[in-house]
């Protein structure tokens, strides 16, 4: 290693000359220490991309290489943490984080109760637990032995308090503290890739019910202004199943982000009555914070996913936006001269886009436990364009398809997620899961749901041009039932408390009760009675049961499905 010299600044890029450096090697920048990241070598020139503001910066100034790559550091006081895009701490620092500032990811000033697993003498693998940390009531910190490490275990901490840079165990002569750190972009290692079909439980039904995730999978949330991507996100966020969630807020505005730090912390875990942020990993990487630690913010949010995954935890982590990642990859390639493809962006995108999402999946852990990491990310395109690079190439790698209709969310059918162009590939697996469940009829539900949607969309659209009284007693009530389907059953309030969360039973029972009655409905028609008839008994109970039961009330839908059944039962 050797020290550079700046011969040239252009925004957040750096050229420095006769830099003893590698790729990809961090770096600190000019007389303020800016971290920074080798992305190029030519010769004697090393260009340098620099995660904080260069103002200031002159030719002339040293360059010091770090001797190894960007590095996330892992280890207890993660979780509940909020931290920017180089996962440097941000609770307690000054209300503007000064350029080159050195702030620790993990608390230096707190001590932890470690209680040992294991053993002196015991040969261990990678991955083996050495000892625990009861470390937010919400998760137990698992302390494992890092990758890469192995054997006889010579000494480990007896059961006490320690900090994160203390020694707790010595492995063939290797110290190890609670405190571990992992290259970002370089994926953690597992022992197996399994098949993914448990579904993460969302809590939104138009989700869960039509267009489900397995735990494990991704998902991509495109969507234009407006249309409630950050909403829906935020939702999953707070209601999912997964036993950890990392939230990364990725070029974001900054009031956005700080009602997603005040509700994680005011809302209760229903697992342990405790505030939801003590399972929360939250990354924020504002708009106003430099663009280039966007392209970090992605990579640290997944290799903490990836170190609570090796605990034997389910993580959720949520990307908003991916789109704003892109287009700090655009920035640079565009200042380092770098071959541009469709609409400026490099023609590194589609593999770069990809090799984020496949860093996600369902996996035999190192220490032989089930775990998984899903990865749900959102797409903002210019104008709402769905054909532009990064929703395209997005749509090419999830496997399940979020799309928002701006139509639904200017009628304020939220979520807004459209059932015309969302899909599914996760859906023929989490169907058969359902049936090892004992609900057999869980895809023959879907599938009846969206053929009802399409029917009613194809009949809407006729009846706009020659009026719904014109229509067939046999259409009109498909219009009647596909109202009741998305007024009723697909539409979800974020701001009711009975409604914002739902649970798989009580989603179940309210899509019976949109399917059960479409189907009194076309009895009624062969009968001979009147679309009309139908449409004058009160159905209201169908659109309001799901703000008046309880989240997981199945029961309290049953018995207005009964009532309505029996009331419509009366026409004939």
């Amino acid at each position: 290693m050797s020290e550079g010299t700046i011969v040239r600044v252009s925004g957040p890029i750096v050229e420095v000359e006769d830099l003893g450096a590698g790729m990809f090697e961090l770096v600190q920048v000019g007389q303020p220490g800016l971290s920074g990241e080798v992305i190029a070598l030519a010769g004697r020139v090393a260009t340098v991309q620099v995660y904080e503001y260069t103002g200031g910066l002159r030719p002339g100034e040293p360059v010091t290489p770090s001797g190894g790559p960007l590095t996330a550091e892992l280890g207890p006081g993660l979780l509940g943490g909020v931290f920017d895009g180089m996962l440097r701490r941000l609770e307690g620092a000054d209300d503007l984080v000064r350029a080159g500032s050195r702030l620790p990811t993990l608390p230096r000033g707190r001590r932890f109760p470690f209680v040992p697993a294991v053993e002196a003498g015991a040969e261990l693998a990678a991955g083996t637990r050495l000892g625990a940390i009861p470390e937010t009531g919400a998760l137990e910190h698992r302390v494992l032995v890092p990758p890469g490490t192995a054997g006889r275990l010579d000494w480990l901490a007896p059961e006490g308090e320690y900090a994160v840079d203390e020694r707790i165990a010595v492995i063939d002569g290797q110290e190890l503290t609670l405190a571990q750190r992992w290259p970002v972009r370089r994926a953690r290692p597992f022992a197996a890739r399994l098949k993914t079909g448990e579904p993460l439980v969302t809590g939104q039904r138009v989700v869960d019910l039509l267009y489900p995730v397995a735990r494990g999978s991704t998902a991509g949330v495109p969507g234009g202004f407006g249309t409630g991507k950050t909403v829906l996100l935020q939702q999953i966020a707070k209601w999912s199943d997964g036993d950890a969630i990392v939230y990364v807020g990725c070029g974001e505005r900054g009031n956005e982000m700080a009602d997603v730090l005040e509700e994680l912390a005011s809302l209760t875990d229903p697992r342990t009555g405790g505030p939801l942020l003590d399972r929360t990993v939250l990354i924020a990487n504002t708009s106003n914070m430099p663009v280039l630690a966007r392209e970090a913010s992605i990579h640290t949010g997944v290799t903490v996913a990836e170190y609570f995954r090796d605990m034997g935890y389910h993580v959720v982590l949520i990307a908003d936006s991916t789109s704003r990642w892109a287009e700090a990859l655009r920035e640079v390639a565009s200042r380092t001269g770098e071959l541009p493809a469709e609409e400026g962006y490099p023609a590194r995108l589609a593999s770069a886009l990809a090799s984020f999402y496949e860093r996600a999946g369902r996996v035999r852990t190192l220490g032989g436990a089930e775990a998984s990491v899903t990865i749900v990310g959102a797409v903002s395109p210019p104008g709402g364009d769905m054909a532009e690079p990064v929703s395209a190439h997005t749509r090419r790698y999830v496997r399940s398809l979020w799309s928002l209709d701006p139509e639904l969310a200017y009628a304020r059918n939220y979520p807004a997620v459209s059932w015309r162009d969302s899909s599914s590939r996760d859906a023929d697996s989490v169907g058969a899961w359902h049936a090892l469940q004992g609900d057999w009829e869980w895809t023959e539900r879907r599938t009846r749901a969206l053929e009802l949607l399409a029917q009613a969309d194809h009949l809407e659209t006729v009846a706009q041009l020659i009026g719904a009284s014109s229509l067939p007693d046999a259409e009109r009530i498909v219009l009647l039932a596909g109202r009741i389907l998305r007024e009723g059953v697909l539409q979800q309030s974020s701001l009711s408390a009975n409604d914002r969360f739902c649970a798989p039973a009580k989603q179940a029972a309210l899509l019976g009760l949109a399917l059960d009655l479409h189907d009194r409905f076309a009895r009624l028609v062969e009968r001979g009675v009147s679309a009309s008839a139908i449409e004058a008994v009160d159905l209201s109970d169908a659109y309001q049961v799901r703000d008046r039961a309880q989240p997981d009330g199945a029961d309290e839908v049953d018995a207005v499905r009964a009532v309505l059944l029996a009331r419509l039962e009366e026409l004939g």
